[in-house]
C-alpha cells in the first residue's frame, strides 16, 4: 500500500500527459483518517466516470453497534451516510475543471424509501465502512489535468468524508433518530403477521405526493384518518402509542368516486413494502413485505407458465398449462402475473381496476348469460380470490370505481372521499343483496407446480464482451437483450435494475444449468446477497457504485420477462 504523499508525486509526474497515464494510479493510497482505493480508470474523460472506494477502519469511523445490530439498522445507518455524503460532494461537482466529465462527483442519489445499496456498506462485525464513488478525472481534451484531481483529492474529498462518514463529526441525534425510526417500523412489521394484517396506516400519514415527478409529500395535503371500525393502536418501542388504519387478513375492497384518493391509497401501500425516510409523510405505512402489484400487461412475453387456473381451452387446443407467448394479451399477462407472483411467494395482491384486463377481472351476469361458460376460456378472477385467500393464504386489496361485482366477495369495503377512508361493509353488503350477481363457482382451485428450470440463449452466455445499460426506470439492456420492466411498479430506484442487470447474468453464468428450478436460483442469489452483500454479484475486480437490492418479487418478475431464458 502506498501513502498519499506518492500518490500526489505520481500525479505530479503524470501532469500533461496522454489521459491513459491516469492508468498508473489504480491502487491503494493510505490517507490520515482512511484508505483510498482507485479501482477502475475511465479510458477518456467522456467516458464513464473513474469508479473508486474510501474505506475507514471501524475505529476511526466510530459508530455505537446498537445503530447497526441488525440488518434493517445497518440498511437505515448506511442510507443516512449515503444522504449526507451525497449533500457533502455536491458543494464540489464540477468545481474541478475539465473536458467531458472532468470534475464530477457522484455518489447514490438516495429517493424517499430507506434501500441496501452498493454504494455505501457498514461491516456488521467490526463497524468498518466502504464507501464507493465516481470521480471524472479531469483532462483538458485528451490531456491530463493532474492538479484538477489533485484538488479533489486532497482539497475536496478528505473534508466531505470526515464531515459525513465520522460519527464524532455527525448530529448524534438525527443518528439515533434514524435508529429509533427504524426499530419503529420493524416493530409494526412484527406486529402485522401477530395481528393476522396485511398493512397499516398510520393516522396523520401524508399518502398525496407533490406531482406526477416527485415522491415528496404533497403540501396542505389532507393527513389520513383511520375509520373507527378499523383502527388499531401500536405501542411503539421509541414513538410509543400509535394510531391508525389496520387491513386484516382477506379481501379487501376500495371505492368512491374519481380524484377521491383510491389509487392513491393503493400507491401509498404499494411502496410500504419499503420503509420510508423521516418526513416523508409515509414513515408509518407499513404493508406485508411481499406483497405485489398486479396489472395487465399487453405484449410481454411469457415462458411455460401454468395459467389454467384463469385460462383454459383456447381456440386451437393450446395449452395453458405450459403456455408460452412473445406477445400476450391483457387478460393472458395478468393471469401469468398472479401465477409467478404465487410462484414468488407473495401473499399480497394489489390490483387497481384502471390498469387491469376488465374481462381478465370481472364477467357480469349479462355477459354470461349471453356467451355461455362453455364459450369463454377465461375464468375471471372475481371467480378465485377467495379461493386464493382460503386456501393459498392470498390476501387481496383491489381498488373499483365502476363495478360493484366485488361487493358480493369482498370481506371488508372501504369508501375514499375528499382522501378520507370511511368502513362502508355493513352498507354496501345491504345493498348487494338486493342485486343480483353473486359470483358463480369456478372449477376446483389448484395451485400449480413450480418446478420452471430457466436456461439461458447464447445471448446470454456470450460473457466475453458483456454489456449491461439501465434505461431508467424502464428496462434493462444486456449486449441486444432488452427487458422491459416498466410495469414492474414497485421498482423505485434505478440503481435496482441495474442490480437485476448484474443478478440476471451471474444466475445465467453460474446457476442456470437446467436443473435448478427458478425457486431454486432465486433463494440462492439472495442467500448470497444476505451473506456476501451486493459485492457477490460482480466477477469483476471493482463493484459498481450505483446498486441497489431489489425484493425476491422483482427478482423473479425480472426473470420472467426476460425474453433470452427459456423455461422448461
Amino acid at each position: 500500500m502506498k501513502s498519499a504523499q506518492e500518490l500526489r508525486a505520481l500525479l505530479q509526474s503524470i501532469d500533461h500527459k496522454s489521459y491513459p497515464a491516469y492508468k498508473s494510479t489504480q491502487g491503494c493510497y493510505r490517507f490520515p483518517d482512511y484508505l483510498l482505493s482507485i479501482d477502475h480508470v475511465q479510458g477518456d474523460p467522456f467516458a464513464s466516470p473513474s469508479r473508486v472506494s474510501i474505506h475507514i477502519d471501524g475505529k476511526t469511523a466510530g459508530f455505537p453497534a446498537e445503530l447497526f445490530n441488525s440488518r434493517p439498522k445497518q440498511t437505515a445507518l448506511q442510507d443516512h451516510l449515503t444522504r449526507l455524503f451525497y449533500t457533502e460532494i455536491e458543494k464540489y461537482n464540477f468545481k474541478a475543471k475539465g473536458s467531458g466529465k472532468s470534475g464530477l462527483l457522484s455518489v447514490s442519489r438516495c429517493g424517499q424509501e430507506i434501500l441496501e445499496r452498493s454504494a455505501c456498506s457498514l461491516n456488521p462485525a467490526d463497524g468498518s465502512l466502504v464507501l464507493r464513488m465516481q470521480i471524472g478525472f479531469p483532462a483538458g481534451g485528451r490531456t491530463i489535468h493532474a492538479g484538477e484531481l489533485i484538488r479533489i483529492l486532497y482539497d475536496f474529498l478528505p473534508g466531505c468524508v470526515t464531515s459525513s462518514l465520522m460519527y464524532r463529526n455527525l448530529d448524534k441525534r438525527k443518528c439515533q433518530a434514524v435508529r429509533a425510526l427504524c426499530e419503529d417500523q420493524e416493530y409494526i412489521r412484527a406486529q402485522l403477521k401477530e395481528q393476522g394484517l396485511i398493512a397499516f396506516i398510520a393516522n396523520g400519514a401524508v399518502l398525496p405526493r407533490l406531482s406526477g415527478v416527485s415522491e415528496r409529500p404533497m403540501r396542505q395535503a389532507v393527513p389520513f384518518q383511520s375509520p373507527p371500525s378499523m383502527e388499531f393502536t401500536m405501542e411503539l418501542p421509541n414513538h410509543g402509542p400509535l394510531k391508525g388504519m389496520g387491513i386484516r387478513k382477506g379481501i379487501t375492497l376500495v371505492v368512491g368516486g374519481g380524484f377521491h384518493g383510491k389509487s392513491t391509497l393503493l400507491k401509498a401501500l404499494e411502496r410500504g413494502v419499503y420503509n420510508h425516510i423521516s418526513g416523508d409523510g409515509r414513515e408509518y405505512v407499513i404493508t406485508d413485505a411481499s406483497a405485489v402489484k398486479l396489472r395487465a400487461e399487453d405484449s410481454r412475453s411469457i415462458s411455460n407458465v401454468d395459467i389454467s387456473l384463469f385460462i383454459n381451452h383456447l381456440p386451437g387446443g393450446r395449452n395453458t398449462r405450459g403456455f408460452s407467448t412473445e406477445d400476450a394479451s391483457g387478460s393472458t399477462s395478468q393471469a401469468a402475473n398472479v401465477i409467478e407472483g404465487l410462484e414468488s411467494g407473495t401473499s399480497l395482491f394489489l390490483i387497481d381496476e384502471d390498469t387491469s384486463a376488465t374481462n381478465f377481472m370481472i364477467r357480469d351476469e349479462l355477459m354470461q348469460s349471453v356467451v355461455a361458460d362453455r364459450e369463454e376460456p377465461i375464468t375471471p378472477f372475481i371467480s378465485r380470490v377467495r379461493s386464493l385467500y382460503d386456501e393459498a393464504g392470498i390476501s387481496s386489496v383491489i381498488v373499483a370505481g365502476s363495478s360493484g361485482s366485488y361487493f358480493h366477495t369482498a370481506d371488508v369495503i372501504i369508501q375514499m372521499k375528499e382522501y378520507l377512508p370511511f368502513d362502508i361493509t355493513a352498507k354496501a353488503r345491504e345493498k348487494a343483496a338486493s342485486f343480483g350477481g353473486a359470483v358463480r363457482a369456478a372449477e376446483a382451485f389448484r395451485i400449480p407446480a413450480f418446478n420452471r428450470r430457466p436456461k439461458p440463449t447464447s445471448s446470454l452466455q456470450n460473457f466475453d464482451r458483456l454489456k449491461m445499460k439501465v434505461l431508467g426506470k424502464e428496462a434493462i439492456q444486456i449486449n441486444r437483450s432488452t427487458t422491459d420492466l416498466r410495469y414492474l411498479e414497485q421498482l423505485v430506484d434505478s440503481e435496482q435494475l441495474a442490480a437485476l442487470s448484474y443478478l440476471l447474468v451471474y444466475a445465467s453464468k453460474h446457476l442456470m444449468d437446467g436443473r435448478r428450478t427458478l425457486t431454486d436460483i432465486v433463494l440462492e442469489l439472495e442467500r448470497r446477497m444476505d451473506s456476501q452483500g451486493l459485492a457477490s454479484l460482480s466477477d469483476s475486480s471493482y463493484l459498481a457504485s450505483d446498486l441497489c437490492r431489489p425484493r425476491r418479487q422483482e427478482i423473479f418478475a425480472c426473470f420472467d420477462r426476460c425474453r433470452e431464458l427459456q423455461f422448461n
